[in-house]
């Protein structure tokens, strides 16, 4: 799939802002069956300073510094993005849930794309024994890894309740996961702190789902935002898997990678400090536009023989 993706991201101040520093992570890059054709990222007002670096974890954060007094900051992403479609891997192939908790441990790799980072409580993700017996009901003796950590989404999507006015970016996993309602952020740190509980290695993923369904499809819970779901590492061979518990879907070519973090305080969008007073409204526009096929280029002809 090819899509050309539209973002734009605004802060109203209540009063003049003088001087702020932002950290913004909107830019997608390339990543395994993703390839990013053009981009183009732009900020309001003019920053004074404009830094970009990649952190640990491959994700692309510009570093901006502003000094003209301001009501609005204004964050906008254009890029066109190719994503291929995985190979298609059943879910009862692959180690047992015990066999991939072993070699995530005993991992000797040190790279951003290492089991080993994901192993542990994080910022946003601490453990909950609540959450860790909740989820081990799926994953009995011997069970492999990728087939357990599904029912797992599963079980998210059909027992949870998708309410924005549930929770709030703050909201710790244990309170969204006794409320039984959340959003994507909530879904995924709660899968995330279950699965971590049993010594297992789970990733945060940021990004964008495709704007508009595929012919007789649903249209996908969060899709005007950007969106949040779980990688689950099931050993060497398969790797790191997408799962999107929010819509109960294996991750493929309708979500576009944006940033890859232990939890939600590595990929925040956008974070930073503004001096200022007062209140703040924040307004999201998204739209990931899946772009036709072109058809294939004629040739000149050729006279028959």
């Amino acid at each position: 799939m090819k899509y050309d993706i539209h973002q734009a991201t605004t802060y109203s101040y209540a009063s003049s802002v003088p001087v702020a520093r932002h950290v913004v992570r909107m830019v997608p890059v390339e990543r395994p069956n993703q390839r990013v054709v053009a981009s183009h990222f732009a900020v309001e007002p003019e920053p004074v300073e404009w830094t970009e670096t990649r952190d640990f974890f491959g994700n692309k954060v510009v570093h901006i510094r502003i000094e003209t007094p301001h009501r609005s900051f204004v964050v906008k992403t254009r890029a066109r993005v190719e994503v291929d479609a995985p190979p298609d891997i059943a879910a009862d192939s692959g180690p047992s849930w015990e066999e991939t908790r072993a070699a995530a441990n005993a991992s000797l790799d040190l790279s951003g794309r290492s089991p080993a980072h994901f192993l542990f409580p994080s910022p946003a993700v601490p453990l909950s024994p609540a959450i860790t017996e909740w989820v081990a009901t799926s994953f009995p003796p011997g069970r492999p890894m990728l087939a357990a950590c599904i029912e797992v989404m599963n079980r998210i999507h059909a027992e949870f309740t998708y309410d924005p006015r549930a929770t709030d970016v703050s909201t710790p996993p244990l309170e969204a996961f006794e409320m039984r309602a959340g959003v994507c952020q909530d879904f995924a740190h709660i899968m995330i702190a279950g699965l971590r509980g049993l010594g297992l290695p789970a990733a945060y993923v940021s990004g964008f789902l495709r704007t508009e369904p595929p012919p007789g499809k649903e249209r996908l819970q969060g899709a005007d935002a950007t969106h949040a779901w779980v990688a689950v590492w099931c050993g060497d061979e398969i790797g790191w898997q997408g799962l999107d518990p929010t819509n109960a879907l294996t991750v493929a070519t309708d979500h576009v990678v944006l940033a890859v973090g232990r939890d939600y305080t590595d990929v925040a969008p956008i974070g930073g400090v503004v001096f200022g007073s007062g209140r703040q409204k924040l307004k999201v526009e998204v739209d990931v536009i899946p772009m036709p096929e072109e058809p294939p280029r004629k040739g000149p002809a050729v006279p028959p023989a």
